[in-house]
């Protein structure tokens, strides 16, 4: 059977992530971090890459659910001979990265296999397995796994199997933890009380959430997820926990997504503050002035979970991929690009902290006093757009926008909070963006404004003006702009971000369906007073979500299946976003990020 981006689920412990298959496989997980290298690699390859299976022997049909504000799993198996409950859960980090996976009896008896095949190094290093005590211990250079369960287990091979009959009222345990080979084994943990942990966890981190207004469910749920990518020791936000899942089956579009967007800064923090989640968006903003500290001349789009600087992109020619999508990317080398978008979102990022009263910063405001001093010349060069594209550098509309916004939120941070800067000079910058863009930017002949200075691409970054304060979303060159976006872009019911060639972003043409650009639109709609058609294109977005509430990047609406890195972090604040905006307008108050 082909396997489908939808079909996994999430498991973490906010310092890595697991993707568990819908019939029971364990096909991703790196160990210790996001973005080390995975012992299971199954996603990418199949089961000699790594995975752990564990899952009824015979035929049997899989229905799931994530017990309710939490990433604890359970998984119910129906077979000819009874029904079993899978439960899994990765407690939150203790002294080791672990996995608890519990097999409970729920009606008859059922024969279950586990089968554990550990693949360090992306697949690639078959580790040594040996017995000690009564655990089962694979190893390989820096890295070693141990798996414990009380029932029968074995080696075949290089895989560690288990073959045993569950009745009902009887739970079997499996418990997997990794640790450094140089390094003791970290002591037995208790699985059922590692449940009882992260049951309890999450269960406390939900019960947090203020919202309280409509489609509560999916956003909880989105929080959730955004919670689950969330590096707990720095606060940094991974877009996603995988790598190389394809925006397009067997496409060049296979990007590593385990790292941390400038980008994401505003729109994530606002997700957070917005639903009650301050001391989040209090870690979120304080790694994001990490991460940037110290060399501001050369800020970045994004950064190591850590805040590291280094994330050379490099190939492994021994995945064959996703649905055989090549090439197999680690590392990302749109680290290096040149986005002037993230000044603006950096520059907000403060304002909107200082709005929501996040607490001041002077140190904060040193940086953006220096960002904004780089900006000063650098608005006026091209570069390579919120889209990473890897062709020839733009004068790209969104850019020019948030170059705009940067000068902007600067200026209101000296007039609402006093802070010290050059306003005079910033309000002439901030009018000089501004002409230039409604000049540049704007076509007569498609009654829009365009992708980049005197192109005539749309691109459905555009439907951001309104939302940042560029202009008001009453204003006939807004409504133009979104009528276009509407008629050129849409693709069976959703948003492309554009229409991909070869011509602007230097890779062959193909993709789905972009779904926090409707998410966007969703938003736009919302704004100039269509309330009926945004609610109904956010129902229409709800139900791309797989059977337990996740979102990819992309959708293909014509097969109906999720693509792109997966999770997405940006499709799930796009979602808790649109919810706000659509909870307000309906109340009748206008929702952007820039009250005049």
């Amino acid at each position: 059977m082909m396997r489908g981006i939808e079909d996994y689920a999430l498991l973490s412990d906010l310092q890595t992530a697991a993707l568990v298959h819908r019939r029971g496989s364990i096909d991703w997980c790196c160990f210790p971090r996001f973005d080390s290298d995975a012992c299971f690699a199954a996603l990418l390859g199949d089961r000699e890459h790594g995975r752990w299976l564990l899952a009824p022997e015979g035929p049997g049909e899989p229905t799931r659910r994530y017990r309710s504000g939490s990433l604890v799993l359970e998984t119910e198996w129906d077979t000819p001979d009874g029904r079993i409950r899978v439960i899994d859960a990765m407690p939150p980090r203790g002294e080791a990265p672990t996995i608890v996976r519990v097999v409970e009896g729920l009606a008859g008896r059922v024969r279950i296999r586990s089968e554990l095949l550990a693949r360090f190094g992306y697949g690639r290093i078959v580790p040594a397995l040996r017995r000690l005590d009564d655990a089962f211990v694979v190893t390989a250079g820096p890295d070693a796994i141990e798996l414990r369960t009380p029932v029968p287990t074995a080696a075949e091979n290089t895989a560690t199997v288990s073959s045993v009959e569950v009745r009902a009222g009887q739970r079997v345990p499996f418990t997997l933890r990794w640790f450094p080979s140089h390094a003791l084994r970290p002591p037995p943990v208790d699985p059922e009380e590692e449940l009882r942990r992260t049951d309890a966890f999450w269960q406390d981190w939900s019960s947090r959430s203020s919202y309280r207004g409509p489609y509560r469910d999916a956003v909880l749920r989105s929080l959730v997820v955004l919670k689950g990518l969330t590096y707990a020791p720095t606060g940094g936000i991974v877009a996603a926990p995988t790598t190389s899942l394809p925006e397009w089956p067997g496409g060049e579009r296979n990007w590593d997504y385990r790292y941390c967007w400038l980008r994401d800064a505003t729109l994530t923090l606002l997700a957070l503050l917005n639903t009650g989640y301050l001391e989040e968006a209090s870690h979120w903003r304080e790694w994001l002035l990490r991460a940037v500290a110290g060399d501001p001349d050369n800020v970045q789009i994004m950064y190591g979970v850590a805040g590291e600087r280094r994330l050379p992109e490099w190939i492994i020619d021994w995945l064959p991929g996703f649905a055989d999508s090549r090439p197999v990317r680690v590392g990302n080398a749109a680290a290096d690009q040149v986005q002037l978008d993230v000044y603006g979102e950096v520059t907000d990022a403060m304002y909107q902290s200082r709005t929501h009263n996040l607490g001041a910063s002077l140190a904060a405001w040193e940086f953006g006093r220096h960002v904004l001093g780089l900006l000063e010349d650098r608005w006026r060069d091209p570069d390579e757009g919120i889209w990473e594209v890897r062709g020839k550098p733009l004068h790209f509309t969104h850019s020019k926008v948030m170059a705009w916004v940067a000068f902007d939120r600067g200026i209101r941070l000296c007039e609402e909070f006093g802070r010290d800067g050059p306003i005079d000079r910033w309000r002439a910058i901030r009018s000089e963006i501004h002409a230039q863009v409604c000049r540049e930017a704007w076509s007569d002949q498609l009654g829009s404004f365009t992708q980049s200075y005197g192109s005539s691409r749309l691109d459905a970054s555009l439907l951001l003006l309104p939302q940042v304060g560029f202009l008001p979303p009453d204003d006939p060159r807004v409504r133009g702009t979104l009528t276009a976006v509407q008629r050129e872009l849409t693709h069976e019911g959703l948003l492309l971000r554009y229409r991909s060639d070869e011509a602007v972003d230097g890779l062959r043409s193909g993709e789905g369906t972009f779904l926090p650009c409707s998410f966007w639109l969703v938003d736009a709609l919302a704004l100039d007073g269509r309330h009926d058609q945004a609610t109904e294109l956010f129902e229409r977005l709800l139900g791309v979500r797989n059977d337990i509430g996740l979102l990819a990047e992309e959708y293909d609406a014509s097969e109906g299946r999720l693509l792109g890195n997966f999770p997405q972090a940006f499709s799930h604040v796009a979602l808790v976003n649109s919810a706000l905006t659509l909870a307000k307008t309906a109340a009748g108050q206008v929702r952007h990020r820039a009250p005049a």
